[in-house]
């Protein structure tokens, strides 16, 4: 009996010994734990959002700003233009003085100097932006939003225009409830002198008004007002021309530098003419296609 009992007191003890023990090593572990450094983590990645070019207003900006008498911006252009000519500084082709939001005659011609860089020539090189040269510009610099172009020549009553001025006239045609006939088309370089140009490029027409009542006429300039061209009534006793309607798609990306220049001046309620004269047609909210599109 006393065997058993010492047997027992002796297999206690072992295991009190056994626990203490591993009470020891548990808390140098823990301790060593503690005071070790922890395991370095890799650096978070720190992706930095480029600047958002916003193209309608670019090209918008790019027509209106040279034909202001003062440096006023073109309303939400601010920032796009700002990006790109913070991209034709860092190519040394812009002034850093010029690099201010204003798209300017100084910010066209280094924008057609970046457009010849890249091999660009006549009119693909105006200053104007399109938007294979602007995606080039932007090259770790900054992403296009709203991009817009001209689209495919197409043929219209025996005349060359771009897909964008067909479906403008075709949507002008609807809300004017007449078919509309062109006199001249676009991209027709020396074809009329008395067009001083405008048609060089893309994005012009002349419509046929043969039969129409003066009331037709002007029903027809809001008609492709309101789709988004700088439009007006053409009459004889403005130019060694005959009756017609003139219309110059807005921010057309092929526009003539003339083309442009008529668009600007529409912004700014001029009539398009050399005579720099009010604007003489129907008055309406200017709007581009792009613009129209996104209200109906």
């Amino acid at each position: 009996m006393a065997s058993a009992i010492k047997t027992r007191t002796t297999a206690t003890r072992l295991l009190t010994a056994v626990a203490v023990l591993s009470g020891l090593v548990l808390s140098a572990a823990q301790a060593q734990a503690a005071t070790s450094p922890l395991p370095a983590e890799a650096p978070a990645a720190v992706a930095t959002a480029l600047p958002v070019v916003n193209m309608e207003a670019t090209v918008l900006a790019a027509q209106i700003d040279p034909r202001r008498a003062d440096s006023t911006q073109t309303p939400g252009a601010h920032d796009s233009v700002l990006a790109v000519e913070q991209a034709l500084q860092a190519r040394g082709l812009l002034d850093a003085s010029r690099v201010d939001g204003y798209f300017g005659t100084t910010t066209v011609t280094a924008y057609a100097a970046f457009q010849r860089s890249l091999g660009y020539t006549g009119l693909d090189a105006n200053g104007l932006p399109g938007v294979t040269s602007l995606t080039a510009l932007g090259q770790g610099r900054f992403t296009l939003t709203r991009t817009i172009g001209a689209g495919a020549k197409v043929q219209r009553d025996g005349y060359t225009v771009d897909t964008r001025t067909q479906n403008m006239l075709t949507e002008a045609e609807r809300l004017a409830g007449i078919h509309l006939t062109l006199d001249q088309g676009s991209y027709n370089p020396g074809g009329d002198p008395t067009s001083a140009g405008t048609h060089d490029g893309g994005g012009v027409v002349d419509i046929n008004v043969d039969g129409m009542s003066s009331t037709t006429r002007t029903a027809v300039a809001k008609a492709l007002r309101q789709v988004g061209f700088a439009a007006w009534v053409r009459s004889p006793t403005q130019g060694n021309w005959p009756w017609h309607i003139h219309a110059a798609a807005i921010s057309d990306t092929d526009l003539a530098t003339q083309a442009q220049n008529q668009t600007g001046d529409y912004y700014l309620g001029f009539n398009g003419l050399a005579n720099h004269g009010a604007d003489d047609g129907p008055r309406i909210p200017i709007q581009t296609w792009e613009e129209y599109q996104r209200t109906h």
